[in-house]
């Protein structure tokens, strides 16, 4: 029996819609692989990949659905241009609608999308807030798969992370008792994400670190600090640090959480985050419940070997994060290191004090102002540069620790320059003479980044003597061959022809050279020669240049200008006798 045609025809339709549905998901599966490689994103963004992906978005098939979403999510994920292109394209309401409609599937590929776009910046965070993404991920939160909880957690807290405004956002949606919920989950990964979001929000303040001990987190997260598993042990540790920071009743909170002794175990962990962050938990402890100021009484009160275990105390706490660094300064713990480098004889002593004073100084310019302001700087140098000179006290036998103090030191030195913005700070060590070479590159190099954009810097730093002191330095570190760009020797260099100006010097292609340069560039060329060594014997050159020109005249031959002849005294009128006067 032969089917009718109306059956045939309707077979040959099928036949055309399953075929373009199957081409539909061999696209999207092949967009989906070849964003998981690096080298491919920017011909799929050349070829308008954002365009295409999007109406799969809301396609007819589920499997289509996922891989488009699961293609946008490597995408974003790869660089914040590709994420702003996701929000450019109004992806992320499409995502955001879907997410309450879809299966499971579905929903951890948007929700890794979400993640992926808000983990660039806060600005592209809050485009996933806009879109209303908080409140699908919350609903996420209470879906039985753990999978969704886990993706739907992970987005909560790369959109918290950013700042306080965010983090408000994500309490404000009823993020925090869901995450408390998923904390207690069997599933480690879950656990682990959740933990980290709860530490997301904490950290930005005290009231979001309230709202985070009000769901009773630190009664639930504790225990964990015991948990075989060293990733959810680093969470746990992580989380409570960010809520003992903020005030001493939330410290007190997080110590009648009973995290003695497993927080102490949790320093001698194998896993070395976990020790760290246990580090990080007992110091904030010890900072917000008065002990720092007890210890920089301790160091200002004893001498010698008793100091060092406060001097350790005070960089160890202070090299933990910025504001446990702030806290050492503010309880004026800078004064009595700067005094105990200054006089302590015992050189591991000073080499300790160097270095605490280094975790003070390397987290960010307002911290090494600090330092500068009591003239930390100078200290450091002279100590890097007094055994240079020789000793007739130096014996063999100190060599070792001498090594060491020098150590430290120039690597506070380093630390706590990269930091430094201040003009007034950075002038006293800029000295060809004195600093080593090693120190003068970032002494340079901190010129190198304010002078650029401070016009009032730029000519204090000409008043001050700076510039003709980097055209000392220029000079010195080429050689005396043809100097950096811009300066007299190089200019002279190439008058003379010099094949060293081809040829390069130990400036060329070095960093040294390179600050020198964006220095001299900041200022027109006549000042930059003005101030270069040998402007003054160029300027003389010039004059007997000059004179050799006007005695021997244009036409190169030579003679002498004739002055007017003096008539002689026979040719000179006699003056008229006067008359009536008498003898």
């Amino acid at each position: 029996m032969t089917a009718s045609p109306t059956a045939a025809n309707t077979r040959a339709v099928f036949a055309v819609f399953e075929k373009y549905q199957k081409e539909r998901l061999m696209f999207v599966q092949t967009v989906a692989d070849l964003a998981s490689r690096e080298s491919n994103i920017d011909a799929l963004q050349s070829a308008g990949v954002m365009s295409l992906l999007r109406p799969l978005l809301l396609d007819n098939v589920p499997a289509i659905q996922q891989a488009a979403a699961l293609a946008l999510g490597r995408l974003a994920n790869y660089n914040e241009d590709m994420a702003q292109s996701v929000v450019d394209s109004d992806i992320l309401p499409q995502l955001v609608y879907s997410l309450s409609e879809q299966n499971r599937f579905y929903k951890k590929a948007a929700a890794f999308v979400l993640r992926a776009v808000a983990k660039h910046s806060p600005e592209l965070a809050q485009s996933a807030v806009d879109s209303g993404a908080l409140t699908a991920l919350i609903s996420c939160l209470e879906e039985f798969d753990p999978g969704v909880k886990e993706s739907a957690a992970w987005a909560l807290g790369y959109i918290a992370r950013h700042n306080g405004e965010l983090s408000q956002a994500v309490v404000d949606a009823g993020a925090v008792p869901l995450l408390v919920l998923c904390v207690q989950e069997p599933e480690l990964s879950l656990r682990r994400i959740a933990a980290s979001a709860l530490s997301d929000i904490a950290k930005h303040s005290p009231e979001l670190a309230q709202c985070v001990v009000d769901a009773n987190t630190v009664p639930i997260v504790a225990p964990l600090l015991a948990n075989p598993d060293a990733k959810l042990r680093r969470q746990v540790c992580s989380a409570l640090a960010q809520i003992a920071k903020h005030t001493v009743d939330l410290a007190e909170t997080v110590v009648d959480g009973e995290i003695f002794p497993n927080a102490l175990n949790c320093l001698k962990d194998v896993d070395g985050y976990v020790k760290k962050n246990a580090a990080t938990l007992l110091a904030q402890l010890i900072v917000n419940s008065g002990g720092i100021a007890a210890v920089v009484d301790y160091v200002n009160e004893t001498r010698g070997n008793a100091r060092l275990p406060g001097v350790m105390t005070l960089g160890y706490v202070a090299a933990f994060s910025e504001t446990l660094a702030l806290a050492v300064i503010v309880a004026k713990g800078v004064p009595p290191l700067t005094q105990a480098l200054v006089i302590e004889n015992e050189e591991h002593i000073k080499a300790a004090c160097a270095w605490s004073l280094g975790q003070i100084g390397r987290h960010s310019p307002d911290h090494a102002k600090t330092l500068a302001d009591h003239a930390v700087l100078p200290k450091l140098l002279k100590i890097l540069t007094s055994g240079d000179k020789g000793s007739s006290a130096a014996t063999d036998t100190d060599a070792g620790p001498g090594a060491d103090l020098k150590t430290k030191t120039k690597r506070a030195l380093k630390c706590i320059l990269e930091k430094t913005l201040s003009i007034e700070a950075l002038d006293p060590l800029l000295q060809p003479n004195v600093t080593p070479p090693n120190i003068l590159k970032y002494v340079v190099g901190q010129f190198a980044k304010i002078l650029p954009h401070d016009v009032a810097a730029r000519r204090s730093f000409v008043t001050s003597g700076g510039l003709q002191r980097i055209q000392e330095i220029a000079n010195l570190f080429a050689g005396m061959a043809p100097g950096v760009p811009g300066t007299l020797a190089q200019e002279q260099a190439v008058e003379r022809g010099s094949s060293n100006v081809l040829q390069g010097n130990a400036l060329t292609g070095t960093k040294m050279g390179e600050y020198i340069t964006t220095i001299n560039e900041c200022y027109p060329e006549e000042i930059v020669r003005y101030y270069s060594p040998g402007y003054s014997a160029t300027l003389l050159d010039k004059i007997d240049e000059y004179n050799k020109q006007q005695e021997y005249g244009p036409g190169g031959g030579h003679h002498t200008q004739q002055l007017p002849r003096l008539p002689s005294s026979d040719q000179l009128p006699t003056a008229p006798q006067p008359q009536g006067i008498t003898a």
